[in-house]
Parts: C-alpha cells; sequence; structure tokens
C-alpha cells in the first residue's frame, strides 16, 4: 500500500496545505432580490378614519328616521343634544381634515329635516346656533381622540 504525502513546496512555505481536489468553477454570486417589508399602515391609519364620514351620514339618517318615526322632531334642543352626541362621536373616528364636513353634514340633516320638517335648510339664528353646537361638538370629539392617542403614543414609546 503506498502512502501518498504532502508534496513539499519549496517555493511558498508559508501558505498552508491545500487539498487536490478539483476547485469549483468561479461564478458570479447574485444577491438575493431585495423586497421590502409588508406594507403596513402606521399606527392611527384605519379604516374606520377613512370610512368616518360616510357611516356618520348614515348614522345621522338613522337618527332622523328614528326621531321622525317616534314623533320627537318638535323637541329640537333634545334633538339637537343627540346629533351633538352622534357627531362627538363620529369626530372621534375621523380624520382632522374631515372634521368640518362631519359637523357639515349632521348639520344638514339636524336642520334639513329635525328644524325645518320640509328638507329644506334654512339660515335663521336657531339654524346657526345648531351649526355652532355641532361644530363645536365635533371638534370636542376630535380633541379628545387626538389627546387620547398622543397620551398612548407617549406611553408606548
Amino acid at each position: 500500500m503506498a502512502t501518498l504525502h504532502r508534496p513539499a513546496t519549496s517555493y511558498r512555505p508559508h501558505r498552508p496545505y491545500r487539498s487536490y481536489a478539483p476547485r469549483a468553477p468561479h461564478l458570479l454570486r447574485v444577491a438575493p432580490p431585495r423586497t421590502r417589508p409588508a406594507h403596513r399602515a402606521p399606527p392611527g391609519r384605519t379604516l374606520a378614519r377613512d370610512l368616518a364620514l360616510p357611516l356618520g351620514a348614515l348614522g345621522t339618517a338613522l337618527l332622523v328616521t328614528a326621531l321622525m318615526l317616534t314623533g320627537e322632531t318638535a323637541h329640537a334642543a333634545v334633538a339637537l343634544a343627540v346629533f351633538a352626541l352622534l357627531t362627538a362621536a363620529v369626530s372621534s373616528f375621523a380624520r382632522p381634515a374631515a372634521v368640518p364636513w362631519v359637523a357639515l353634514v349632521s348639520w344638514m340633516f339636524y336642520d334639513g329635516f329635525v328644524l325645518n320638517q320640509g328638507s329644506d335648510l334654512a339660515f335663521k339664528p336657531q339654524d346657526r346656533t345648531g351649526l355652532l353646537v355641532l361644530v363645536l361638538a365635533g371638534v370636542m370629539g376630535a380633541g379628545c381622540a387626538a389627546a387620547v392617542r398622543g397620551v398612548r403614543r407617549h406611553s408606548a414609546g
């Protein structure tokens, strides 16, 4: 049996021993394609914020229908309070730019069906008061929601 020894290399004694196994051909290395992580909506950007205006309009339409069915349209102050609560609730979910539109839609339903009952919009002192109350309710709802989001971000971060 023959014993194979490492060949003596006189010209490079400092290099480590390399086997005589055939080398794989040197191929170009191709980097894997760079992919972006899945798109995640930033916190606070939810579907509820995008649909607040249509859902608010639907809510006010249902509220007007309920008031007409119960015959409670004569009590404008109670109806205004209920509309203000609905406006504040919808504004807390809406984007800040949509809050005036939420208040305007709520006022149109209130003015057209509760105050004037003929689906006519007017701008008498009672109508202006209703608009002012609903705008303030919308701003209050949006402000409270922004404060809650700020506290949550501050406590989470």
